[in-house]
Order: structure tokens, then sequence, then C-alpha cells
């Protein structure tokens, strides 16, 4: 074999093995996801759970959970926030002007526990991680089921979606009630914005949805 050639097997090895090696770790990465994105939802919902936080979160709530969401899901909460404002606003203008009581609140999470659901489903005192499944946009879905255990008992599951923002794990979005009873799966980010046009309440075009 002339040196030449010899060289070139060298090479072809050597990229051969960093390809291998390239490999290796995309596939060690990507079994790896799914193992973090776990152990991340089992430990908000074990802050859930403790806490029940109904509606947007805030004070202490909102310092303990902050860190669990993506900055895209923080900036739709502000907005909620604000267009809630907005709402309060506008209603107060509306009593002046016809002499009517206050409506109550029409936000469909003014009531409703952000990470479990509406009504009794706002208080789980239980939680199970199913299973993961990887989206095509790289995002992994987190299956948890719920349990409330006193009277009437009840579970229920809802998919939280987890995607990875400055190399750590966080919540982008959240689906439930993810149950056979309502086929009507509701999407959260589509629930703090329903009604509002970014910061500005602009009422209801096709009715409310419903987190159950």
């Amino acid at each position: 074999m002339t040196i030449s050639n010899l060289f070139l097997c060298v090479v072809a090895q050597g990229f051969a093995a960093t390809l291998a090696l390239g490999q290796s770790s995309n596939s060690t990465e990507a079994s790896r996801l799914p193992r973090q994105s776990t152990a991340f939802v089992q430990s908000l919902y074990r802050q859930i759970v403790a806490r029940h936080p109904t509606g947007l979160p805030q004070g202490a709530d909102m310092e303990v959970l902050a860190p669990y969401l993506s900055k895209r899901l923080l900036h739709r909460i502000e907005l909620s926030r604000a267009c809630a404002g907005d709402w309060v606003r506008q209603d107060q203008k509306r009593m002046l002007s016809n002499n009517q009581v206050p409506e109550k609140a029409p936000f469909g999470w003014a009531e409703s526990g952000l990470f479990s659901g509406a009504d009794e489903r706002t208080e789980p005192d239980a939680f199970v991680i199913e299973r993961t499944e990887a989206e095509k946009d790289g995002s992994i879905r987190v299956f948890v089921k719920l349990t409330l255990s006193s009277p009437p008992s009840e579970t229920w599951k809802v998919a939280i979606v987890v995607v990875r923002e400055n190399g750590h794990s966080v919540v982008d979005d959240v689906i439930y009630p993810m149950d056979k009873s309502d086929p009507s799966d509701v999407w959260l980010s589509k629930l703090l914005s329903h009604g509002c046009d970014g910061p500005h309440w602009v009422g209801f075009g096709h009715g409310r949805p419903n987190t159950k």
C-alpha cells in the first residue's frame, strides 16, 4: 500500500469513527430527553399538588412556578393578565353608563388550575406520569394522570408540552382534559388568549372554551 493510499485509509477510518460517535451521541441525547422531561414534570406536579394554584399564578405561586415555564408561556400569561385588567376597566365603564351590577369574570382560566383543570379539578391530591411522546417539532408530551381522592373521587389526564430553552426543560403548553367523556381537548395557550387581542379584551366570537 502506498503512503498516499495509507493516508486516505486512515482519514476514512477516522471519519467513520467520528460519524459513529456523533450518531451514538445523538442517540444518547434522544434517549435522555424523555427521562429528563419525566423528572422535570414530576418536580412541577409536586408543586401543583402541594399548592393548588388557581387562575393566573401570582405572588408566591408565581415565584415557584415561573422557573418551570417557557418565556413564551410566561408572556402569554402576562398578556392574559393585562387583558383581564382591560376587561375590568370596560366593565366598570359599562356599569357607570348603565347603572348595572358587575359581571362575573368571563375568563375560562379564572377559576381553573392552569396545570390541572376547572372546578373540582383545581385541587388534585396525587399524580402519576404515564408516558412520554416525542413530537416532530422537537417537543415532548408528558402525559399525567391526576387524582382527586376526596368525594366525589375522580381521575383525569392532562398532557404537558415540554420544550428545551437555554439547555433546560420548560413547559410551553398544557392540553386538557384528555379524557373520553369530553373529546374537545383544550390547549392552555388558546384558553389564555380567548376573548383577547393581545392585552385588549375584545369579547368572545364563538363561545367560551371549557377546561372540562
